[in-house]
């Protein structure tokens, strides 16, 4: 996923986190905040130290991007998205926590089904 594609700054993060709507589930909560103006949406990932170690922490940052990086035709443009992953997704497979997100993106109606 471009560079272009990720929320980065810390201001946009609490953007979001300020004007938000968030959904949850067991191993992730999705915050939302529309904006008209974008070409592409963006995405942030957080991940905290209660997942484990670093390099743990980047695996499941791994996943989370490859997982968005699929979906990336069914997600609507005008979007910032923040994934924030819950402990529970630890040691968790690629697919198992492409289910996850799959599902809480469903939950926050972001994801357009496809027919």
């Amino acid at each position: 996923m471009r560079k272009t594609f990720r929320i980065k700054k810390p201001t946009d993060f609490q953007l979001v986190f300020n004007k938000h709507r968030s959904v949850a589930n067991k191993y992730f909560i999705v915050y939302q905040l529309g904006k008209s103006d974008q070409k592409h949406f963006r995405l942030g990932i957080s991940v905290s130290k209660k997942i484990g170690k670093a390099h743990d922490r980047v695996w499941v940052k791994r996943r989370i991007r490859q997982s968005i990086l699929e979906l990336k035709p069914q997600l609507p443009n005008e979007l910032d998205i923040l994934v924030i992953a819950r402990p529970a997704v630890a040691k968790q497979s690629q697919k198992f926590i492409k289910e996850q997100i799959v599902h809480v993106l469903k939950l926050a109606n972001i994801l357009k089904v496809a027919k």
